[in-house]
């Protein structure tokens, strides 16, 4: 009755950690569906920990059964390394850790000698457990995984900044917490001992791998939503640049072409009724809608310009990207590269280049001194927000080239492989 109430003491704690832990996981919207299985799965070797170790502390105090406890003490000894492989998928997911697998079917196949040999471990008659010369084989070989996840916990320590680098002390902390109970076991024995230390430390050890998992979603939402929220500030800023452009286009005719000034309000104002709500969203949007855009932009600017024309060589229309991409860097170069020039011609063509959607902007106008575009003033608003967008809504990437007095060529390139549909 005391060894009873003993060890339902000992496992109480344990289940209630392990029921609140897949409760958590099961419902945590952050936690993707590879970390989630790998949670899941070291939640369940939890559990069959749990019950080996019972197990085999009732068969070493009750008559010889020597194949279970052979058994058992083969699957104990098995699974141990392959929590320390477990916890490297919550850190490094997208690895195979081929190198750590092959230790662990070492580690496997060595216990698995104690059905025919002694090299490992055997059970007496009498019902002893016995240590062959490779019964540290375990202790080892989960020693060297410990060290590989300490160094490259480390390592990732070294390489993060701020609120990351104090999650990594997360992961420091469970190593230590395994470490010093690997000591304890050693120092208490097993009849004494229903559940050992080691399976305390790897139950506590998948709590706060799992605060460390969610910690880092929370902290990747943030960083989506602050993200976000800059792109609408660039958008916000862009918007206003166009509208009052072309205002302006507007109020000049009115002085110099009536008539004109009337027809680009008209093509103004159908732009606004049917694609202004959309420009509202800093969202990805289908190319042949943002040429849409920058086609009504240019034919307002050519009426007031009639000396520069705009060329379309679109040989690649099934894709998306951010809202206000293209139309920009064609008022950069109508706006700073061609007013004044005779013949000025802006070319804006689309391709497929590979495993990239590739549209280019060009003329041949002044030309500019591309560190310029780097700038935040006036001189070239929209290069680096259009860039920005790109690079935070679909991967993309904007070059630039330039020589006075020859010309501009702009180039945006969009991973094919999502099609800027993500």
């Amino acid at each position: 009755m005391v060894w009873s109430i003993y060890t339902f003491a000992l496992l109480l704690p344990l289940c209630f950690l392990l029921t609140g832990l897949t409760i958590t996981v099961a419902l945590d919207p952050y936690i993707g569906k590879k970390h989630r299985r790998v949670m899941f799965i070291i939640i369940g070797l939890s559990l069959s920990l749990i019950a080996q170790n019972l197990l085999e502390n009732a068969l070493a105090a009750g008559e010889l059964r020597w194949f279970w406890r052979t058994t058992w003490s083969v699957y104990g000894y098995t699974i141990r390394p392959i929590f320390i492989i477990l916890f490297l998928y919550i850190v490094f997911p997208d690895e195979k850790h081929l190198g750590c697998w092959a230790l662990a079917v070492v580690n496997f196949l060595i216990h698995l000698t104690a059905y025919f040999s002694h090299i490992c471990f055997w059970i007496s008659t009498d019902n002893h457990y016995l240590h062959g010369p490779l019964s540290k084989t375990c202790l080892y070989i989960s020693l060297i995984l410990i060290a590989y996840w300490l160094y490259r916990n480390l390592r990732n320590y070294h390489d993060t900044k701020g609120t990351e680098k104090r999650g990594i002390l997360i992961h420091i902390f469970v190593v230590l917490t395994i470490l010093v109970s690997i000591y304890m076991d050693g120092k208490v024995s097993g009849e004494d001992q229903p559940v050992t230390f080691l399976t305390y430390a790897i139950v506590i050890g998948s709590v706060f791998c799992y605060i460390w998992l969610h910690l880092r979603f929370v902290r990747m939402h943030e960083e989506d939503l602050k993200a976000q929220q800059r792109i609408k500030i660039m958008m916000s800023q862009i918007q206003p640049h166009f509208l009052y452009n072309t205002l302006s286009s507007i109020q000049a005719l009115c002085l110099t072409d009536p008539e004109k000034a009337f027809d680009v309000t008209e093509k103004f104002g159908s732009y606004l009724r049917q694609n202004l709500g959309s420009l509202d969203q800093p969202q990805l949007i289908p190319f042949e809608k943002e040429l849409e855009h920058t086609r009504t932009y240019s034919e307002i600017e050519m009426i007031r310009f009639p000396s520069i024309r705009i060329e379309y060589d679109v040989q690649d229309r099934d894709f998306r990207l951010p809202a206000l991409t293209v139309q920009p860097l064609v008022e950069n170069a109508i706006r700073h590269g061609l007013r004044g020039i005779e013949n000025g011609c802006v070319r804006v063509s689309s391709k497929r280049a590979g495993s990239f959607h590739e549209v280019v902007i060009s003329d041949n106008g002044r030309g500019f001194d591309t560190s310029a575009a780097e700038s935040a003033d006036g001189t070239h608003i929209g290069i680096r927000n259009v860039r920005e967008r790109l690079r935070s809504l679909c991967g993309g990437s904007l070059t630039i080239e330039s020589l006075l007095g020859e010309g501009t060529k702009v180039t945006i390139r969009i991973p094919a492989e999502k099609d800027g549909k993500q």
